[in-house]
């Protein structure tokens, strides 16, 4: 028996969640298992830096299918993901529709199999930050309440959804495919071509990455957040991959200090051998939270909220606020040896993915039978 099952993504961190689930697919097909996948990109995000050279380093097939949908506002692009994949579906039905974590394509993908009676499986589910203000909360919450099952990252999720009302028997506590390809990529990490010309070295320097609104749009307080991160680090430098949105209003500032080293966005293992030997990093990115958890290098989290907790709970992540002002004591913390060790969290063990497709398994034989 072969089973058929859509694996959706939609931006650059979507495939790094779905790439171990096509390794465990995989291994488990070539030892007689059921599933086979379907890899469906719906062209949310376009980046050129998305090439070969991307599905190269995470060791992921090119999608078999590109709905092509591009950028447009939030409500126009749910609606073209939407029309695409129901077309998709109706041509070639799947028996499950796996979506990772809370872009625009997670949601308007879960809906719309749901509406063809298609179930819908999500990873990462359970995760909230309670700020309505980021699209990714109404994106998580409109997903949880419509999927039949859910795998999570953290025991944190576990008891959202269980006071959400899902039973226990649809929750799955598997951990975290994000850190499964970290840690199946981390001997493969490489050395970015300015790493000499910069005369970086190992723990003396920082990396930070910035994109959230609330700290790139405006000019005058993304000015003093630079200027913040630049007197922190003390003379360090400080490795700043520019996000696209970041790169608009950088534009528009007379200058950035010295010391702050502003990049190209680095491909993921150069990126990651980056984080692996900063001093620390700051960020306003969840994901890297994560990672930089794993890797047990101090996280200064530049936002009022995460999604993420036990980075911070277990981990080496601190949540600072977006307040400048909260920056120079949690560097004269960092040089003074004053950080957190951090510890990593349940599960995340570069497992979660074998965990997801063994239970999908059993989930959609019964299914079938």
């Amino acid at each position: 028996m072969t089973i058929l099952i859509d694996l959706i993504a939609g931006a650059r961190p979507n495939f790094m969640k779905i790439a171990p689930l096509i390794r465990a697919i995989e291994q488990r097909r070539a030892e007689g298992g059921s599933l086979r996948y379907r890899l469906v990109h719906t062209g949310q995000h376009y980046d050129a830096r998305m090439s070969g050279d991307f599905f190269a380093q995470l060791e992921i097939p090119e999608p078999d299918v590109n709905l092509e949908v591009g950028s447009d506002t939030q409500a126009r692009q749910t609606a073209a993901i939407m029309m695409r994949y129901e077309e998709l579906l109706l041509e070639q039905p799947s028996a499950l529709c796996l979506v990772v974590g809370d872009v625009t394509s997670t949601m308007a993908c879960a809906i719309t199999a749901q509406k063809l009676h298609v179930p819908v499986a999500h990873v990462e589910a359970g995760i909230r930050s309670d700020d309505w203000a980021m699209p990714e909360e109404i994106n998580r919450m409109v997903t949880d309440a419509i999927s039949n099952w859910f795998f999570t990252t953290s025991e944190t999720a576990n008891t959202y959804l269980r006071q959400s009302g899902v039973e226990d028997e649809r929750i799955f506590f598997v951990g975290n495919t994000m850190i499964d390809t970290l840690l199946h990529h981390r001997p493969r990490f490489a050395k970015p071509d300015f790493f000499k010309s910069l005369d970086l070295r190992d723990g003396a320097y920082f990396v930070t990455t910035l994109h959230r609104p609330t700290n790139v749009d405006k000019e005058g307080a993304f000015a003093r957040l630079l200027a913040a991160i630049a007197n922190g680090a003390r003379n360090l430098p400080v490795i700043f991959p520019v996000h696209p949105r970041t790169a608009k209003t950088l534009k528009r500032l007379d200058a950035v200090p010295p010391n702050l080293h502003l990049v190209e966005p680095q491909p993921y293992l150069q990126f990651n051998y980056l984080v692996e030997r900063a001093k620390a990093v700051i960020t306003d990115s969840g994901g890297v939270t994560e990672e930089a958890t794993v890797m047990g290098v101090p996280c200064m989290t530049l936002r009022d909220s995460t999604e993420r907790p036990e980075t911070v709970r277990v981990g080496t992540n601190e949540l600072l606020g977006t307040d400048p002002a909260a920056l120079a004591p949690a560097f004269d913390r960092l040089f003074a040896g004053g950080w957190k060790e951090g510890r990593i969290p349940e599960k995340w063990d570069g497992q979660a993915a074998t965990r997801i497709v063994a239970a999908l398994e059993g989930l959609l034989a019964g299914e079938a039978g």
